[in-house]
């Protein structure tokens, strides 16, 4: 038994009527084949039972209600009972347009259920096939090709003459039309009545009248040749209405059928158009009403006409009357299951199934080509099947539309692409497909015809590239091959025909037949299971294009939009001397239109406001100089591809922008905002993702502007790029110019060679964006854009702050001899201070402390240069630490401070953390510095000066962090020796300079022994500074020979020139690592071969200062003599009087001969520093043999 087929049926699309149990399900026998079918459409009215007619009724006389309608019939009845027009040629694309979901993807074949019938019965049959074959997605369109109607209508007007003199040339050449016989249209007129009686039980006949002979010799009514040839529509000259509204029902495009039903057979799935008569009643629901010469017995032929008419309407049985010239003999019921069973009719499902797999997998494999018309043709009498593409061969006329196929096959190509833009966001891997269904779209239609089909069509495939999406790589986006049944083959030209199944293979074939594109040799091959397996591959070449960056990406947008827009434009010309009338209805798109979907009212006002205050913008002049008419197709098209050209230039701006090259996106967001600005002057209201989107066009534009003022070298290239322009570009700009010439952003995005008004520029572009979001109220919609801006605002006031900042900087060092401040100095200190303050303001309305904390630090920073410029020039001996200057270091503290307190702790972000402590303890250090070198003593008191000079070195020592490691560690040590230097030195001074007051004397005693002791440590610490190592061992030994001639006693002063002593050996650390930089230094001088290179190395020797080292050299020689006199002196009386020990006398002889060999060295002139260095080293060794020298200070 057949499988349960769980389809139920879909709502009827068109009419009231409805057939009941459409989702029924036929059950087969024998288990052969699998049958499906669901009603999706029916305008037949509920069914009637069928009135059994006695034996010996007369069917030739006509009933009473013959050929009129009735109220139990509906309007449909004379169709359900047989007496409609011929099937007309274009009923599959009727079908297609109502049920565009089913075409393209899901469903195979879309045809005539009679089309379907006779292909299935081509083994079987002598008689001709004809038919025209389309191919949309993985959909066939089939239609009936009435060759002898064609070529009737040829001989009339002249149209298909191309057709009719290749097939008089290559099939049939005496062809001439065939008639059709008496016997036709008799067996067709009582076949009318019998179904008029059936439904009309108790309507006797009546008398016929004198005329009805003519209507039972001569055709039925509706049934003339005139009739039929009426079904076919002339040749689209003029496309017109068909381009205005696709979807209208154009005649011959009218789906007339009573039921569509989509039928699925084994695995072929069909959407099928019937009008056979289905009656009900009783205990049949539905049976199907044949009527059959008694004299003739069932074939095979008429069996499975029966057995699929059955099959396609869900009908289980058959009712079959049987009849002796028109006189009713008998009935008999007949399941469907058993039809192919009948006596003389005898038959197998299978092998059906196997000839309809077989046609299928043929025609898919040779119907490659979307767009193109395939005739299937087989003679009468024939058993070769041949499969033209008459579409090739109409191009031979050198006019297309001499095949009257193509405008529809267009337009379903078109609607299809439509219907699935709607659902592209579900699924990305149907791109491919849509992008095939347009671009063959296009390749049928004329531009001078469809200018609206063109342009919404390329808007379509302009819309396909996502412009919008994160960064990643673009395989990631589309599938890169095409190989999945969503897909489909798209045969390229230059492929040849697939010839991969010999049996259809033309290569044999004989010379009159090389226009076929494939053949099947024999209607037998047609029975073998799966002789034709389908070859319909899916090629590579129909999926989606894989974009290898953003630009290629970009470009081929903009290409598509350039087309819209020269079919817009075109079409504008050409309706410029017409009347402004009310345009006929557009393509609907399904698109929210966005010319008329309009935010609140004052938006635009406002916005009008803005744009005048920024450039020539005027409110109200919201018109087209091309003459477009607002609200027409070509207005509303146009607004959409100017806006996605904008989207694709801000896209190409952006990636030239990450790339560097900032004078191509430059360049490109031009583009973007002359765009937007065409469309700001065509629409009168902006939708909020439209100035959203403005936004982030200037904010990138600021972004710009700003990299191009940070990278001022290279402005030669980035002038050349700037320049440079495509032929689309300038095409689209073209495009642009027909609209508006307005330059409204023209300020934005000028190449400017002026550093101050480049950066002045990138500020107002972040203001307007930032201006927009605030009366559009777009701000908390979009929070993320709104921080951005203001983020950015931040940074450009803090570069233009700098800027300002390093200008008074420059002025200040070029200001000699004059001591006051100049005005152009206090207007740059205002301007910049007035930036950092707006940024300052920027950064802390978003929370952002980091960055706020980084412009306190620059305002402090500003301060100190500040207090620098009030200092006297240098010459002036009275010069003193003066109280502008203290006022300008206290508030530079101050900003630090408050940097400190906006960042709250170290972890917020430890860089910056560090950075502000370094700035702040660099001021107090400064300040006490310049305090203690510049004493204010006009003003202060001395004991005063060293209480705050103390005070501050203090707060810098606080926070200069010494022991967190980084590359700033060693500055930080520096410094903390350097202060610890500079107490301990102020606090020597003190001692040298007090009277009176022991107990300061003492404090000032200890305090500058202990900070000698730090600094001494922490200099110790460094590699690089033996020079201010030695510098405070000096200063120490200073130190001690002060306290010693303050001593009585010989004991007390020789232990302190013995302590002093051991300071100086404790040098010898230093002295290595300056004779290491001297001998490195020798070194590199006998390597280089010029002197003028020596002198070089010399100038540049950045490690060591010569000249400081030998004068401290200088000192050192100088108090180590002295130390030496004096401890010979106090050792040689102490052992006269006493007897000195043994050590003592050790030590004695070990400064006579250290003293001795110092003496002959400093008597000696021409010892080199280098000498003099390593000699101290030797003596300080002999002085202290004890220590064996390190690499370090010791």
């Amino acid at each position: 038994m057949e499988e349960p087929c769980g389809a139920s049926a879909a709502a009827p699309l068109r009419g009231d009527a409805e057939e009941p149990k459409q989702g029924s399900v036929l059950f087969l026998g024998g288990n052969e084949v699998k049958s499906c079918a669901v009603v999706k459409y029916s305008s037949a009215p509920p069914q009637a039972a069928f009135a059994r007619l006695q034996e010996k009724t007369d069917l030739k006389l006509p009933p009473a209600n013959w050929l009129r309608e009735s109220a139990k019939l509906g309007p449909a009845g004379t169709t359900i009972l047989g007496n409609s027009k011929k099937s007309k040629p274009f009923s599959s694309f009727g079908m297609a347009y109502d049920f565009i979901d089913s075409v393209g993807n899901d469903v195979d074949v879309v045809s005539d259920s009679e089309n379907i019938k006779k292909l299935l019965k081509i083994p079987y049959s002598k008689s001709h096939v004809s038919m025209a074959v389309h191919r949309i997605g993985r959909t066939l369109l089939l239609d009936e090709l009435d060759i002898q109607e064609l070529f009737m209508r040829s001989s009339q007007t002249g149209d298909w003459t191309w057709l009719k003199e290749f097939y008089q040339r290559l099939i049939d050449q005496k062809w001439q039309r065939k008639k059709k016989s008496k016997e036709h249209w008799y067996q067709k007129a009582i076949l009318s009545k019998f179904l008029y009686y059936s439904i009309n039980g108790d309507g006797a006949a009546q008398p016929v009248p004198s005329t009805s002979k003519q209507h039972q010799e001569g055709p039925v009514a509706g049934e003339s040749d005139e009739a039929g040839r009426a079904s076919w529509p002339a040749p689209f000259e003029m496309p017109s209405s068909l381009s205005e509204d696709p979807g209208a029902s154009n005649q011959g495009l009218k789906n007339d059928f009573v039921r569509n039903i989509l039928w699925t057979f084994e695995d072929i799935h069909m959407l099928v158009g019937s009008n056979m008569p289905i009656f009900g009643g009783g205990r049949y629901p539905a049976v199907s009403l044949r009527l059959r010469d008694n004299n003739k017995p069932i074939n095979v032929l008429t069996g499975i006409d029966y057995w699929l008419d059955n099959l396609i309407c869900n009908v289980p049985e058959l009712v079959m009357c049987f009849h002796v010239n028109g006189i009713v003999q008998k009935y008999e019921m007949i399941k469907t299951e058993d039809i192919p069973n009948l006596e003389n009719s005898n038959f197998s499902t299978k092998v059906i199934k196997d000839i309809a797999q077989n046609i299928l997998s043929f025609l898919k494999s040779n119907c490659t080509k979307e767009g193109h018309t395939y005739w299937l043709f087989k003679a009468s009498g024939s058993d070769i099947v041949k499969l033209y593409d008459l579409t090739t061969l109409c191009e031979e006329t050198e006019d297309k539309y001499q095949n009257p196929f193509t405008m529809p096959v267009a337009i379903l190509l078109y609607k299809v692409a439509c219907n699935m833009m709607l659902k592209k966001n579900q699924n990305k891997k149907h791109y491919g497909t849509i992008r095939t269904l347009l671009l063959n779209c296009l390749k049928l239609l004329d531009n001078g015809r469809h200018p609206q089909i063109i342009a919404s069509a390329n808007y379509m495939l302009s819309e396909l590239f996502q412009l919008d999406e994160p960064k990643k790589e673009d395989s990631a986006d589309f599938p890169i091959n095409g190989n999945s049944d969503e897909s489909y083959s798209e045969e390229e030209e230059e492929m040849p025909d697939s010839d991969e199944n010999g049996s259809y293979s033309n290569s044999s074939d004989p010379p009159d037949d090389n226009k076929a594109v494939a053949i099947i040799k024999s209607v037998g091959e047609l029975s073998v299971p799966e002789k034709y397996k389908s070859v319909h591959r899916i090629r590579p070449s129909c999926a989606f294009p894989v974009c290898h960056g953003t630009e290629e990406r970009c470009r081929l947008v903009l290409n598509h939009v350039l087309e819209g827009l020269k079919s817009v434009d075109s079409s504008v010309k050409k309706e410029g001397d017409l009347p402004a009338a009310d345009p006929s209805t557009p393509i609907p798109l399904k698109y929210e239109d966005e010319s008329t979907s309009g935010g609140p009212e004052s938006l635009e006002k406002q916005m009008a406001l803005f744009l005048d205050k920024m450039g020539s913008f005027q409110k109200g002049k919201h018109s087209s100089q091309s003459g477009m008419i607002p609200g027409s197709w070509q207005y509303k098209m146009k607004l959409q591809l100017i806006l996605k050209s904008s989207r694709a230039y801000y896209v190409l701006s952006d990636a030239a922008m990450i790339l560097q090259k900032y004078g191509r996106a430059l360049r490109y967001i031009k583009l973007a905002l002359q765009c937007h600005d065409t469309y700001c002057c065509l629409c009168g209201s902006m939708l909020p993702e439209v100035l959203v989107f403005l936004c982030q066009c200037l904010t990138l534009c600021g972004d710009i502007q700003l990299m191009l003022a940070q990278n001022a070298n290279n402005r030669a290239a980035y002038l050349e790029e700037y320049n440079y322009q495509t032929k689309e570009d300038q095409e689209i700009l073209h495009s642009l110019h027909r609209e508006s010439r307005c330059q409204v952003f023209a300020w934005a995005t000028d190449l400017s060679t002026d550093l101050e008004y480049q950066l002045s520029v990138s500020c107002k572009c972040y203001e307007a964006a930032y201006e927009i979001l605030l009366f559009s109220n777009l701000k908390s919609q979009n929070p993320e854009q709104h921080i951005q801006v203001l983020k950015r605002m931040g940074n450009i006031r803090n570069e233009i702050g700098v800027f300002y900042m390093n200008q008074a900087a420059a002025v200040q060092t070029e200001r000699v001899g004059n001591k006051n401040v100049s005005t152009t100095e206090q207007q740059l200190w205002k301007k910049s201070f007035s930036c950092f303050e707006e940024g300052i303001q920027n950064f802390e309305s978003i929370d952002d402390a980091t960055n706020a904390a980084l412009l306190l630090c620059n305002t402090g920073r500003l301060m100190r240069i500040c207090a620098q410029a009030h200092c006297a020039a240098e010459g002036d001996f009275k010069r003193e630490f003066s109280p502008e200057e203290a006022l300008y270091y206290n508030k530079a503290i101050d900003y630090y401070l408050k940097a400190l307190r906006s960042l709250g702790k170290r972890d917020v972000h430890p860089a910056v953390w560090d950075s502000v402590n370094w700035e702040l303890s660099t001021t107090y250090f400064t300040m006490a510095t310049l305090q203690q070198d510049y004493a204010p003593l006009s003003r202060k008191a001395q004991e005063q000066i060293e209480k705050e000079v103390s005070e501050a070195m203090m707060k810098s020592l606080k926070y200069c962090d010494i022991d967190t490691v980084s590359e700033r560690q060693p500055l930080c040590q520096y410094r903390a020796a350097t202060i610890h230097h500079r107490l301990a030195s102020m606090y020597h001074s003190c001692l040298r300079n007090q009277v009176g007051d022991e107990h300061l004397r003492k404090q000032h005693r200890v305090l500058a022994d202990l900070h000698y002791s730090k600094a001494v440590r922490l200099f110790q610490l460094l590699k690089d500074a033996p020079c201010e190592f030695l510098r405070v061992q000096l200063e120490r030994v200073a130190f001690a020979e002060f306290q010693m001639a303050s001593q009585n006693s010989s004991a007390g002063k020789l232990k302190t020139l013995s302590g002093a002593l051991d300071i100086m050996t404790k040098t010898k650390g230093a002295f290595q690592l300056i004779r290491k930089e001297l001998v490195a230094e020798t070194e590199q001088i006998s390597e280089d071969k010029s002197p003028a290179e020596s002198v070089s190395v010399n100038d540049s020797s950045a490690g060591l200062n010569k000249e400081e080292v030998s004068k401290l050299l200088g000192i050192f020689e100088s108090r180590m003599s002295f130390l030496l006199l004096q401890s010979i002196k106090l050792l040689t009386s102490s052992k006269k009087k006493v007897g000195g020990s043994n050590e003592e006398e050790a030590a004695l002889k070990t400064n006579k001969q250290v003293y001795s060999l110092l003496l002959r060295a400093t008597a000696n002139k021409g010892m080199s520093l280098l000498e003099r260095t390593e000699l101290m080293l030797s003596l300080l060794e002999q002085l202290d043999p004890r220590s064996e020298g390190s690499p370090g200070m010791q």
